[in-house]
């Protein structure tokens, strides 16, 4: 069974499931007293998932400038001490933020930001080179992306990034993006069981590149969990490009969803999680997905899925039945 995956041209393997640090940020809050983080996280337990995500396979660890307003790099670069050179880190430029008052400012696509980011997340993940720096602007025009491919290709002929990328939903984007950057390894993306990107998978197919799923269980939806979220969860509340959650609870309609699929990603035995992450494995050889873990528990039931490998056809299928009417 391949337990590993290739980031696209660049040729770094990576584990076939990486590990997300946006939870282990902490707190995040944006104008009028938006979350934008997962609430108060316990350092500690952090890095013993990180340590354990090792363990378990996991080398792709990915992370943001504006995680906890670069509390999650801080908390990476400690867990990987010592470690470094069986991680491969990936990180996200564009978003700015306060580190003292933990506030989003906005963001700066200009190519100085993208360097001035880059010294900021060496120095607070305590290292010497980001293994894939990403864009996280997710709607910036194409023409605004392209104007940093020279300072991205400059970065990696520095030896400060080995990779590039940009986290992004729009394929047209990702398709000028990947065309004009020899460096382009990856595009980053929201793809779950219930959000099938197939022109963005087309993208990556036709320019070699790495299909890194964010969301790949639906912001926590697709663990089953329905516990009621604080006010300090982004999923508390809600913004309008987060679908799955109404008030700090499932949305209703999904949530049905969920329950359509729940016998057919669980019919091996595996969890509920294990079966959307199985879906995302066997849905493209290019699919890297990168679940946030805050606990040693999710890690090791989330990785496990390492060894389960993809979801069988036979069930593959049947998800594709129930959810036909969501597909392209």
């Amino acid at each position: 069974m391949t337990t590993t995956r290739t980031l696209g041209r660049s040729g770094i393997e990576v584990g076939a499931i990486g590990m997300g640090c946006w939870a282990i940020g902490g707190p995040l809050w944006g104008d009028g007293g938006q979350p934008f983080g997962w609430g108060e996280v316990d350092d500690d337990e952090s890095i013993r998932t990180i340590h354990r995500a090792l363990d378990l396979g996991v080398t792709l660890f990915d992370t943001a400038s504006n995680y906890g307003a670069g509390h999650s790099e801080r908390v990476l670069g400690r867990a990987l001490a010592g470690r470094r050179s069986a991680a491969v880190i990936a990180t996200k430029f564009g978003n700015v933020s306060d580190e003292a008052t933990r506030r989003w400012l906005g963001t700066d696509a200009s190519p100085a930001a993208a360097v001035r980011s880059l010294e900021d997340s060496l120095r607070r993940l305590d290292t010497d080179h980001v293994d894939l720096y990403q864009l996280h602007i997710n709607e910036l025009p194409a023409p605004a992306a392209l104007d940093l491919i020279d300072t991205l290709e400059g970065l990696v002929d520095q030896g400060k990034i080995r990779a590039y990328g940009w986290s992004t939903d729009d394929p047209a984007s990702a398709d000028a993006f990947a065309a004009a950057g020899r460096g382009c390894a990856a595009i980053q993306h929201d793809e779950s069981v219930l959000n099938d990107n197939a022109a963005v998978l087309d993208v990556c197919d036709r320019h070699d590149l790495a299909s890194l799923n964010r969301g790949p269980l639906a912001m926590g939806l697709l663990t089953g969990a329905t516990r009621s979220l604080g006010a300090d969860d982004v999923r508390g509340r809600a913004p309008e490009w987060l679908r799955w959650y109404t008030d700090g609870r499932p949305t209703p309609e999904w949530a049905g969803r969920v329950e359509q699929v729940r016998a057919a990603l669980t019919s091996d035995g595996r969890t509920l999680a294990q079966g959307a992450l199985g879906w995302l494995l066997a849905r493209s050889p290019r699919t890297v997905p990168i679940p946030g873990l805050r606990t040693v528990a999710q890690a090791e039931e989330n990785l496990t899925t390492l060894e389960q490998g993809p979801l069988p056809a036979d069930a593959y299928a049947e998800v594709e039945r129930f959810l036909k009417d969501l597909r392209p």
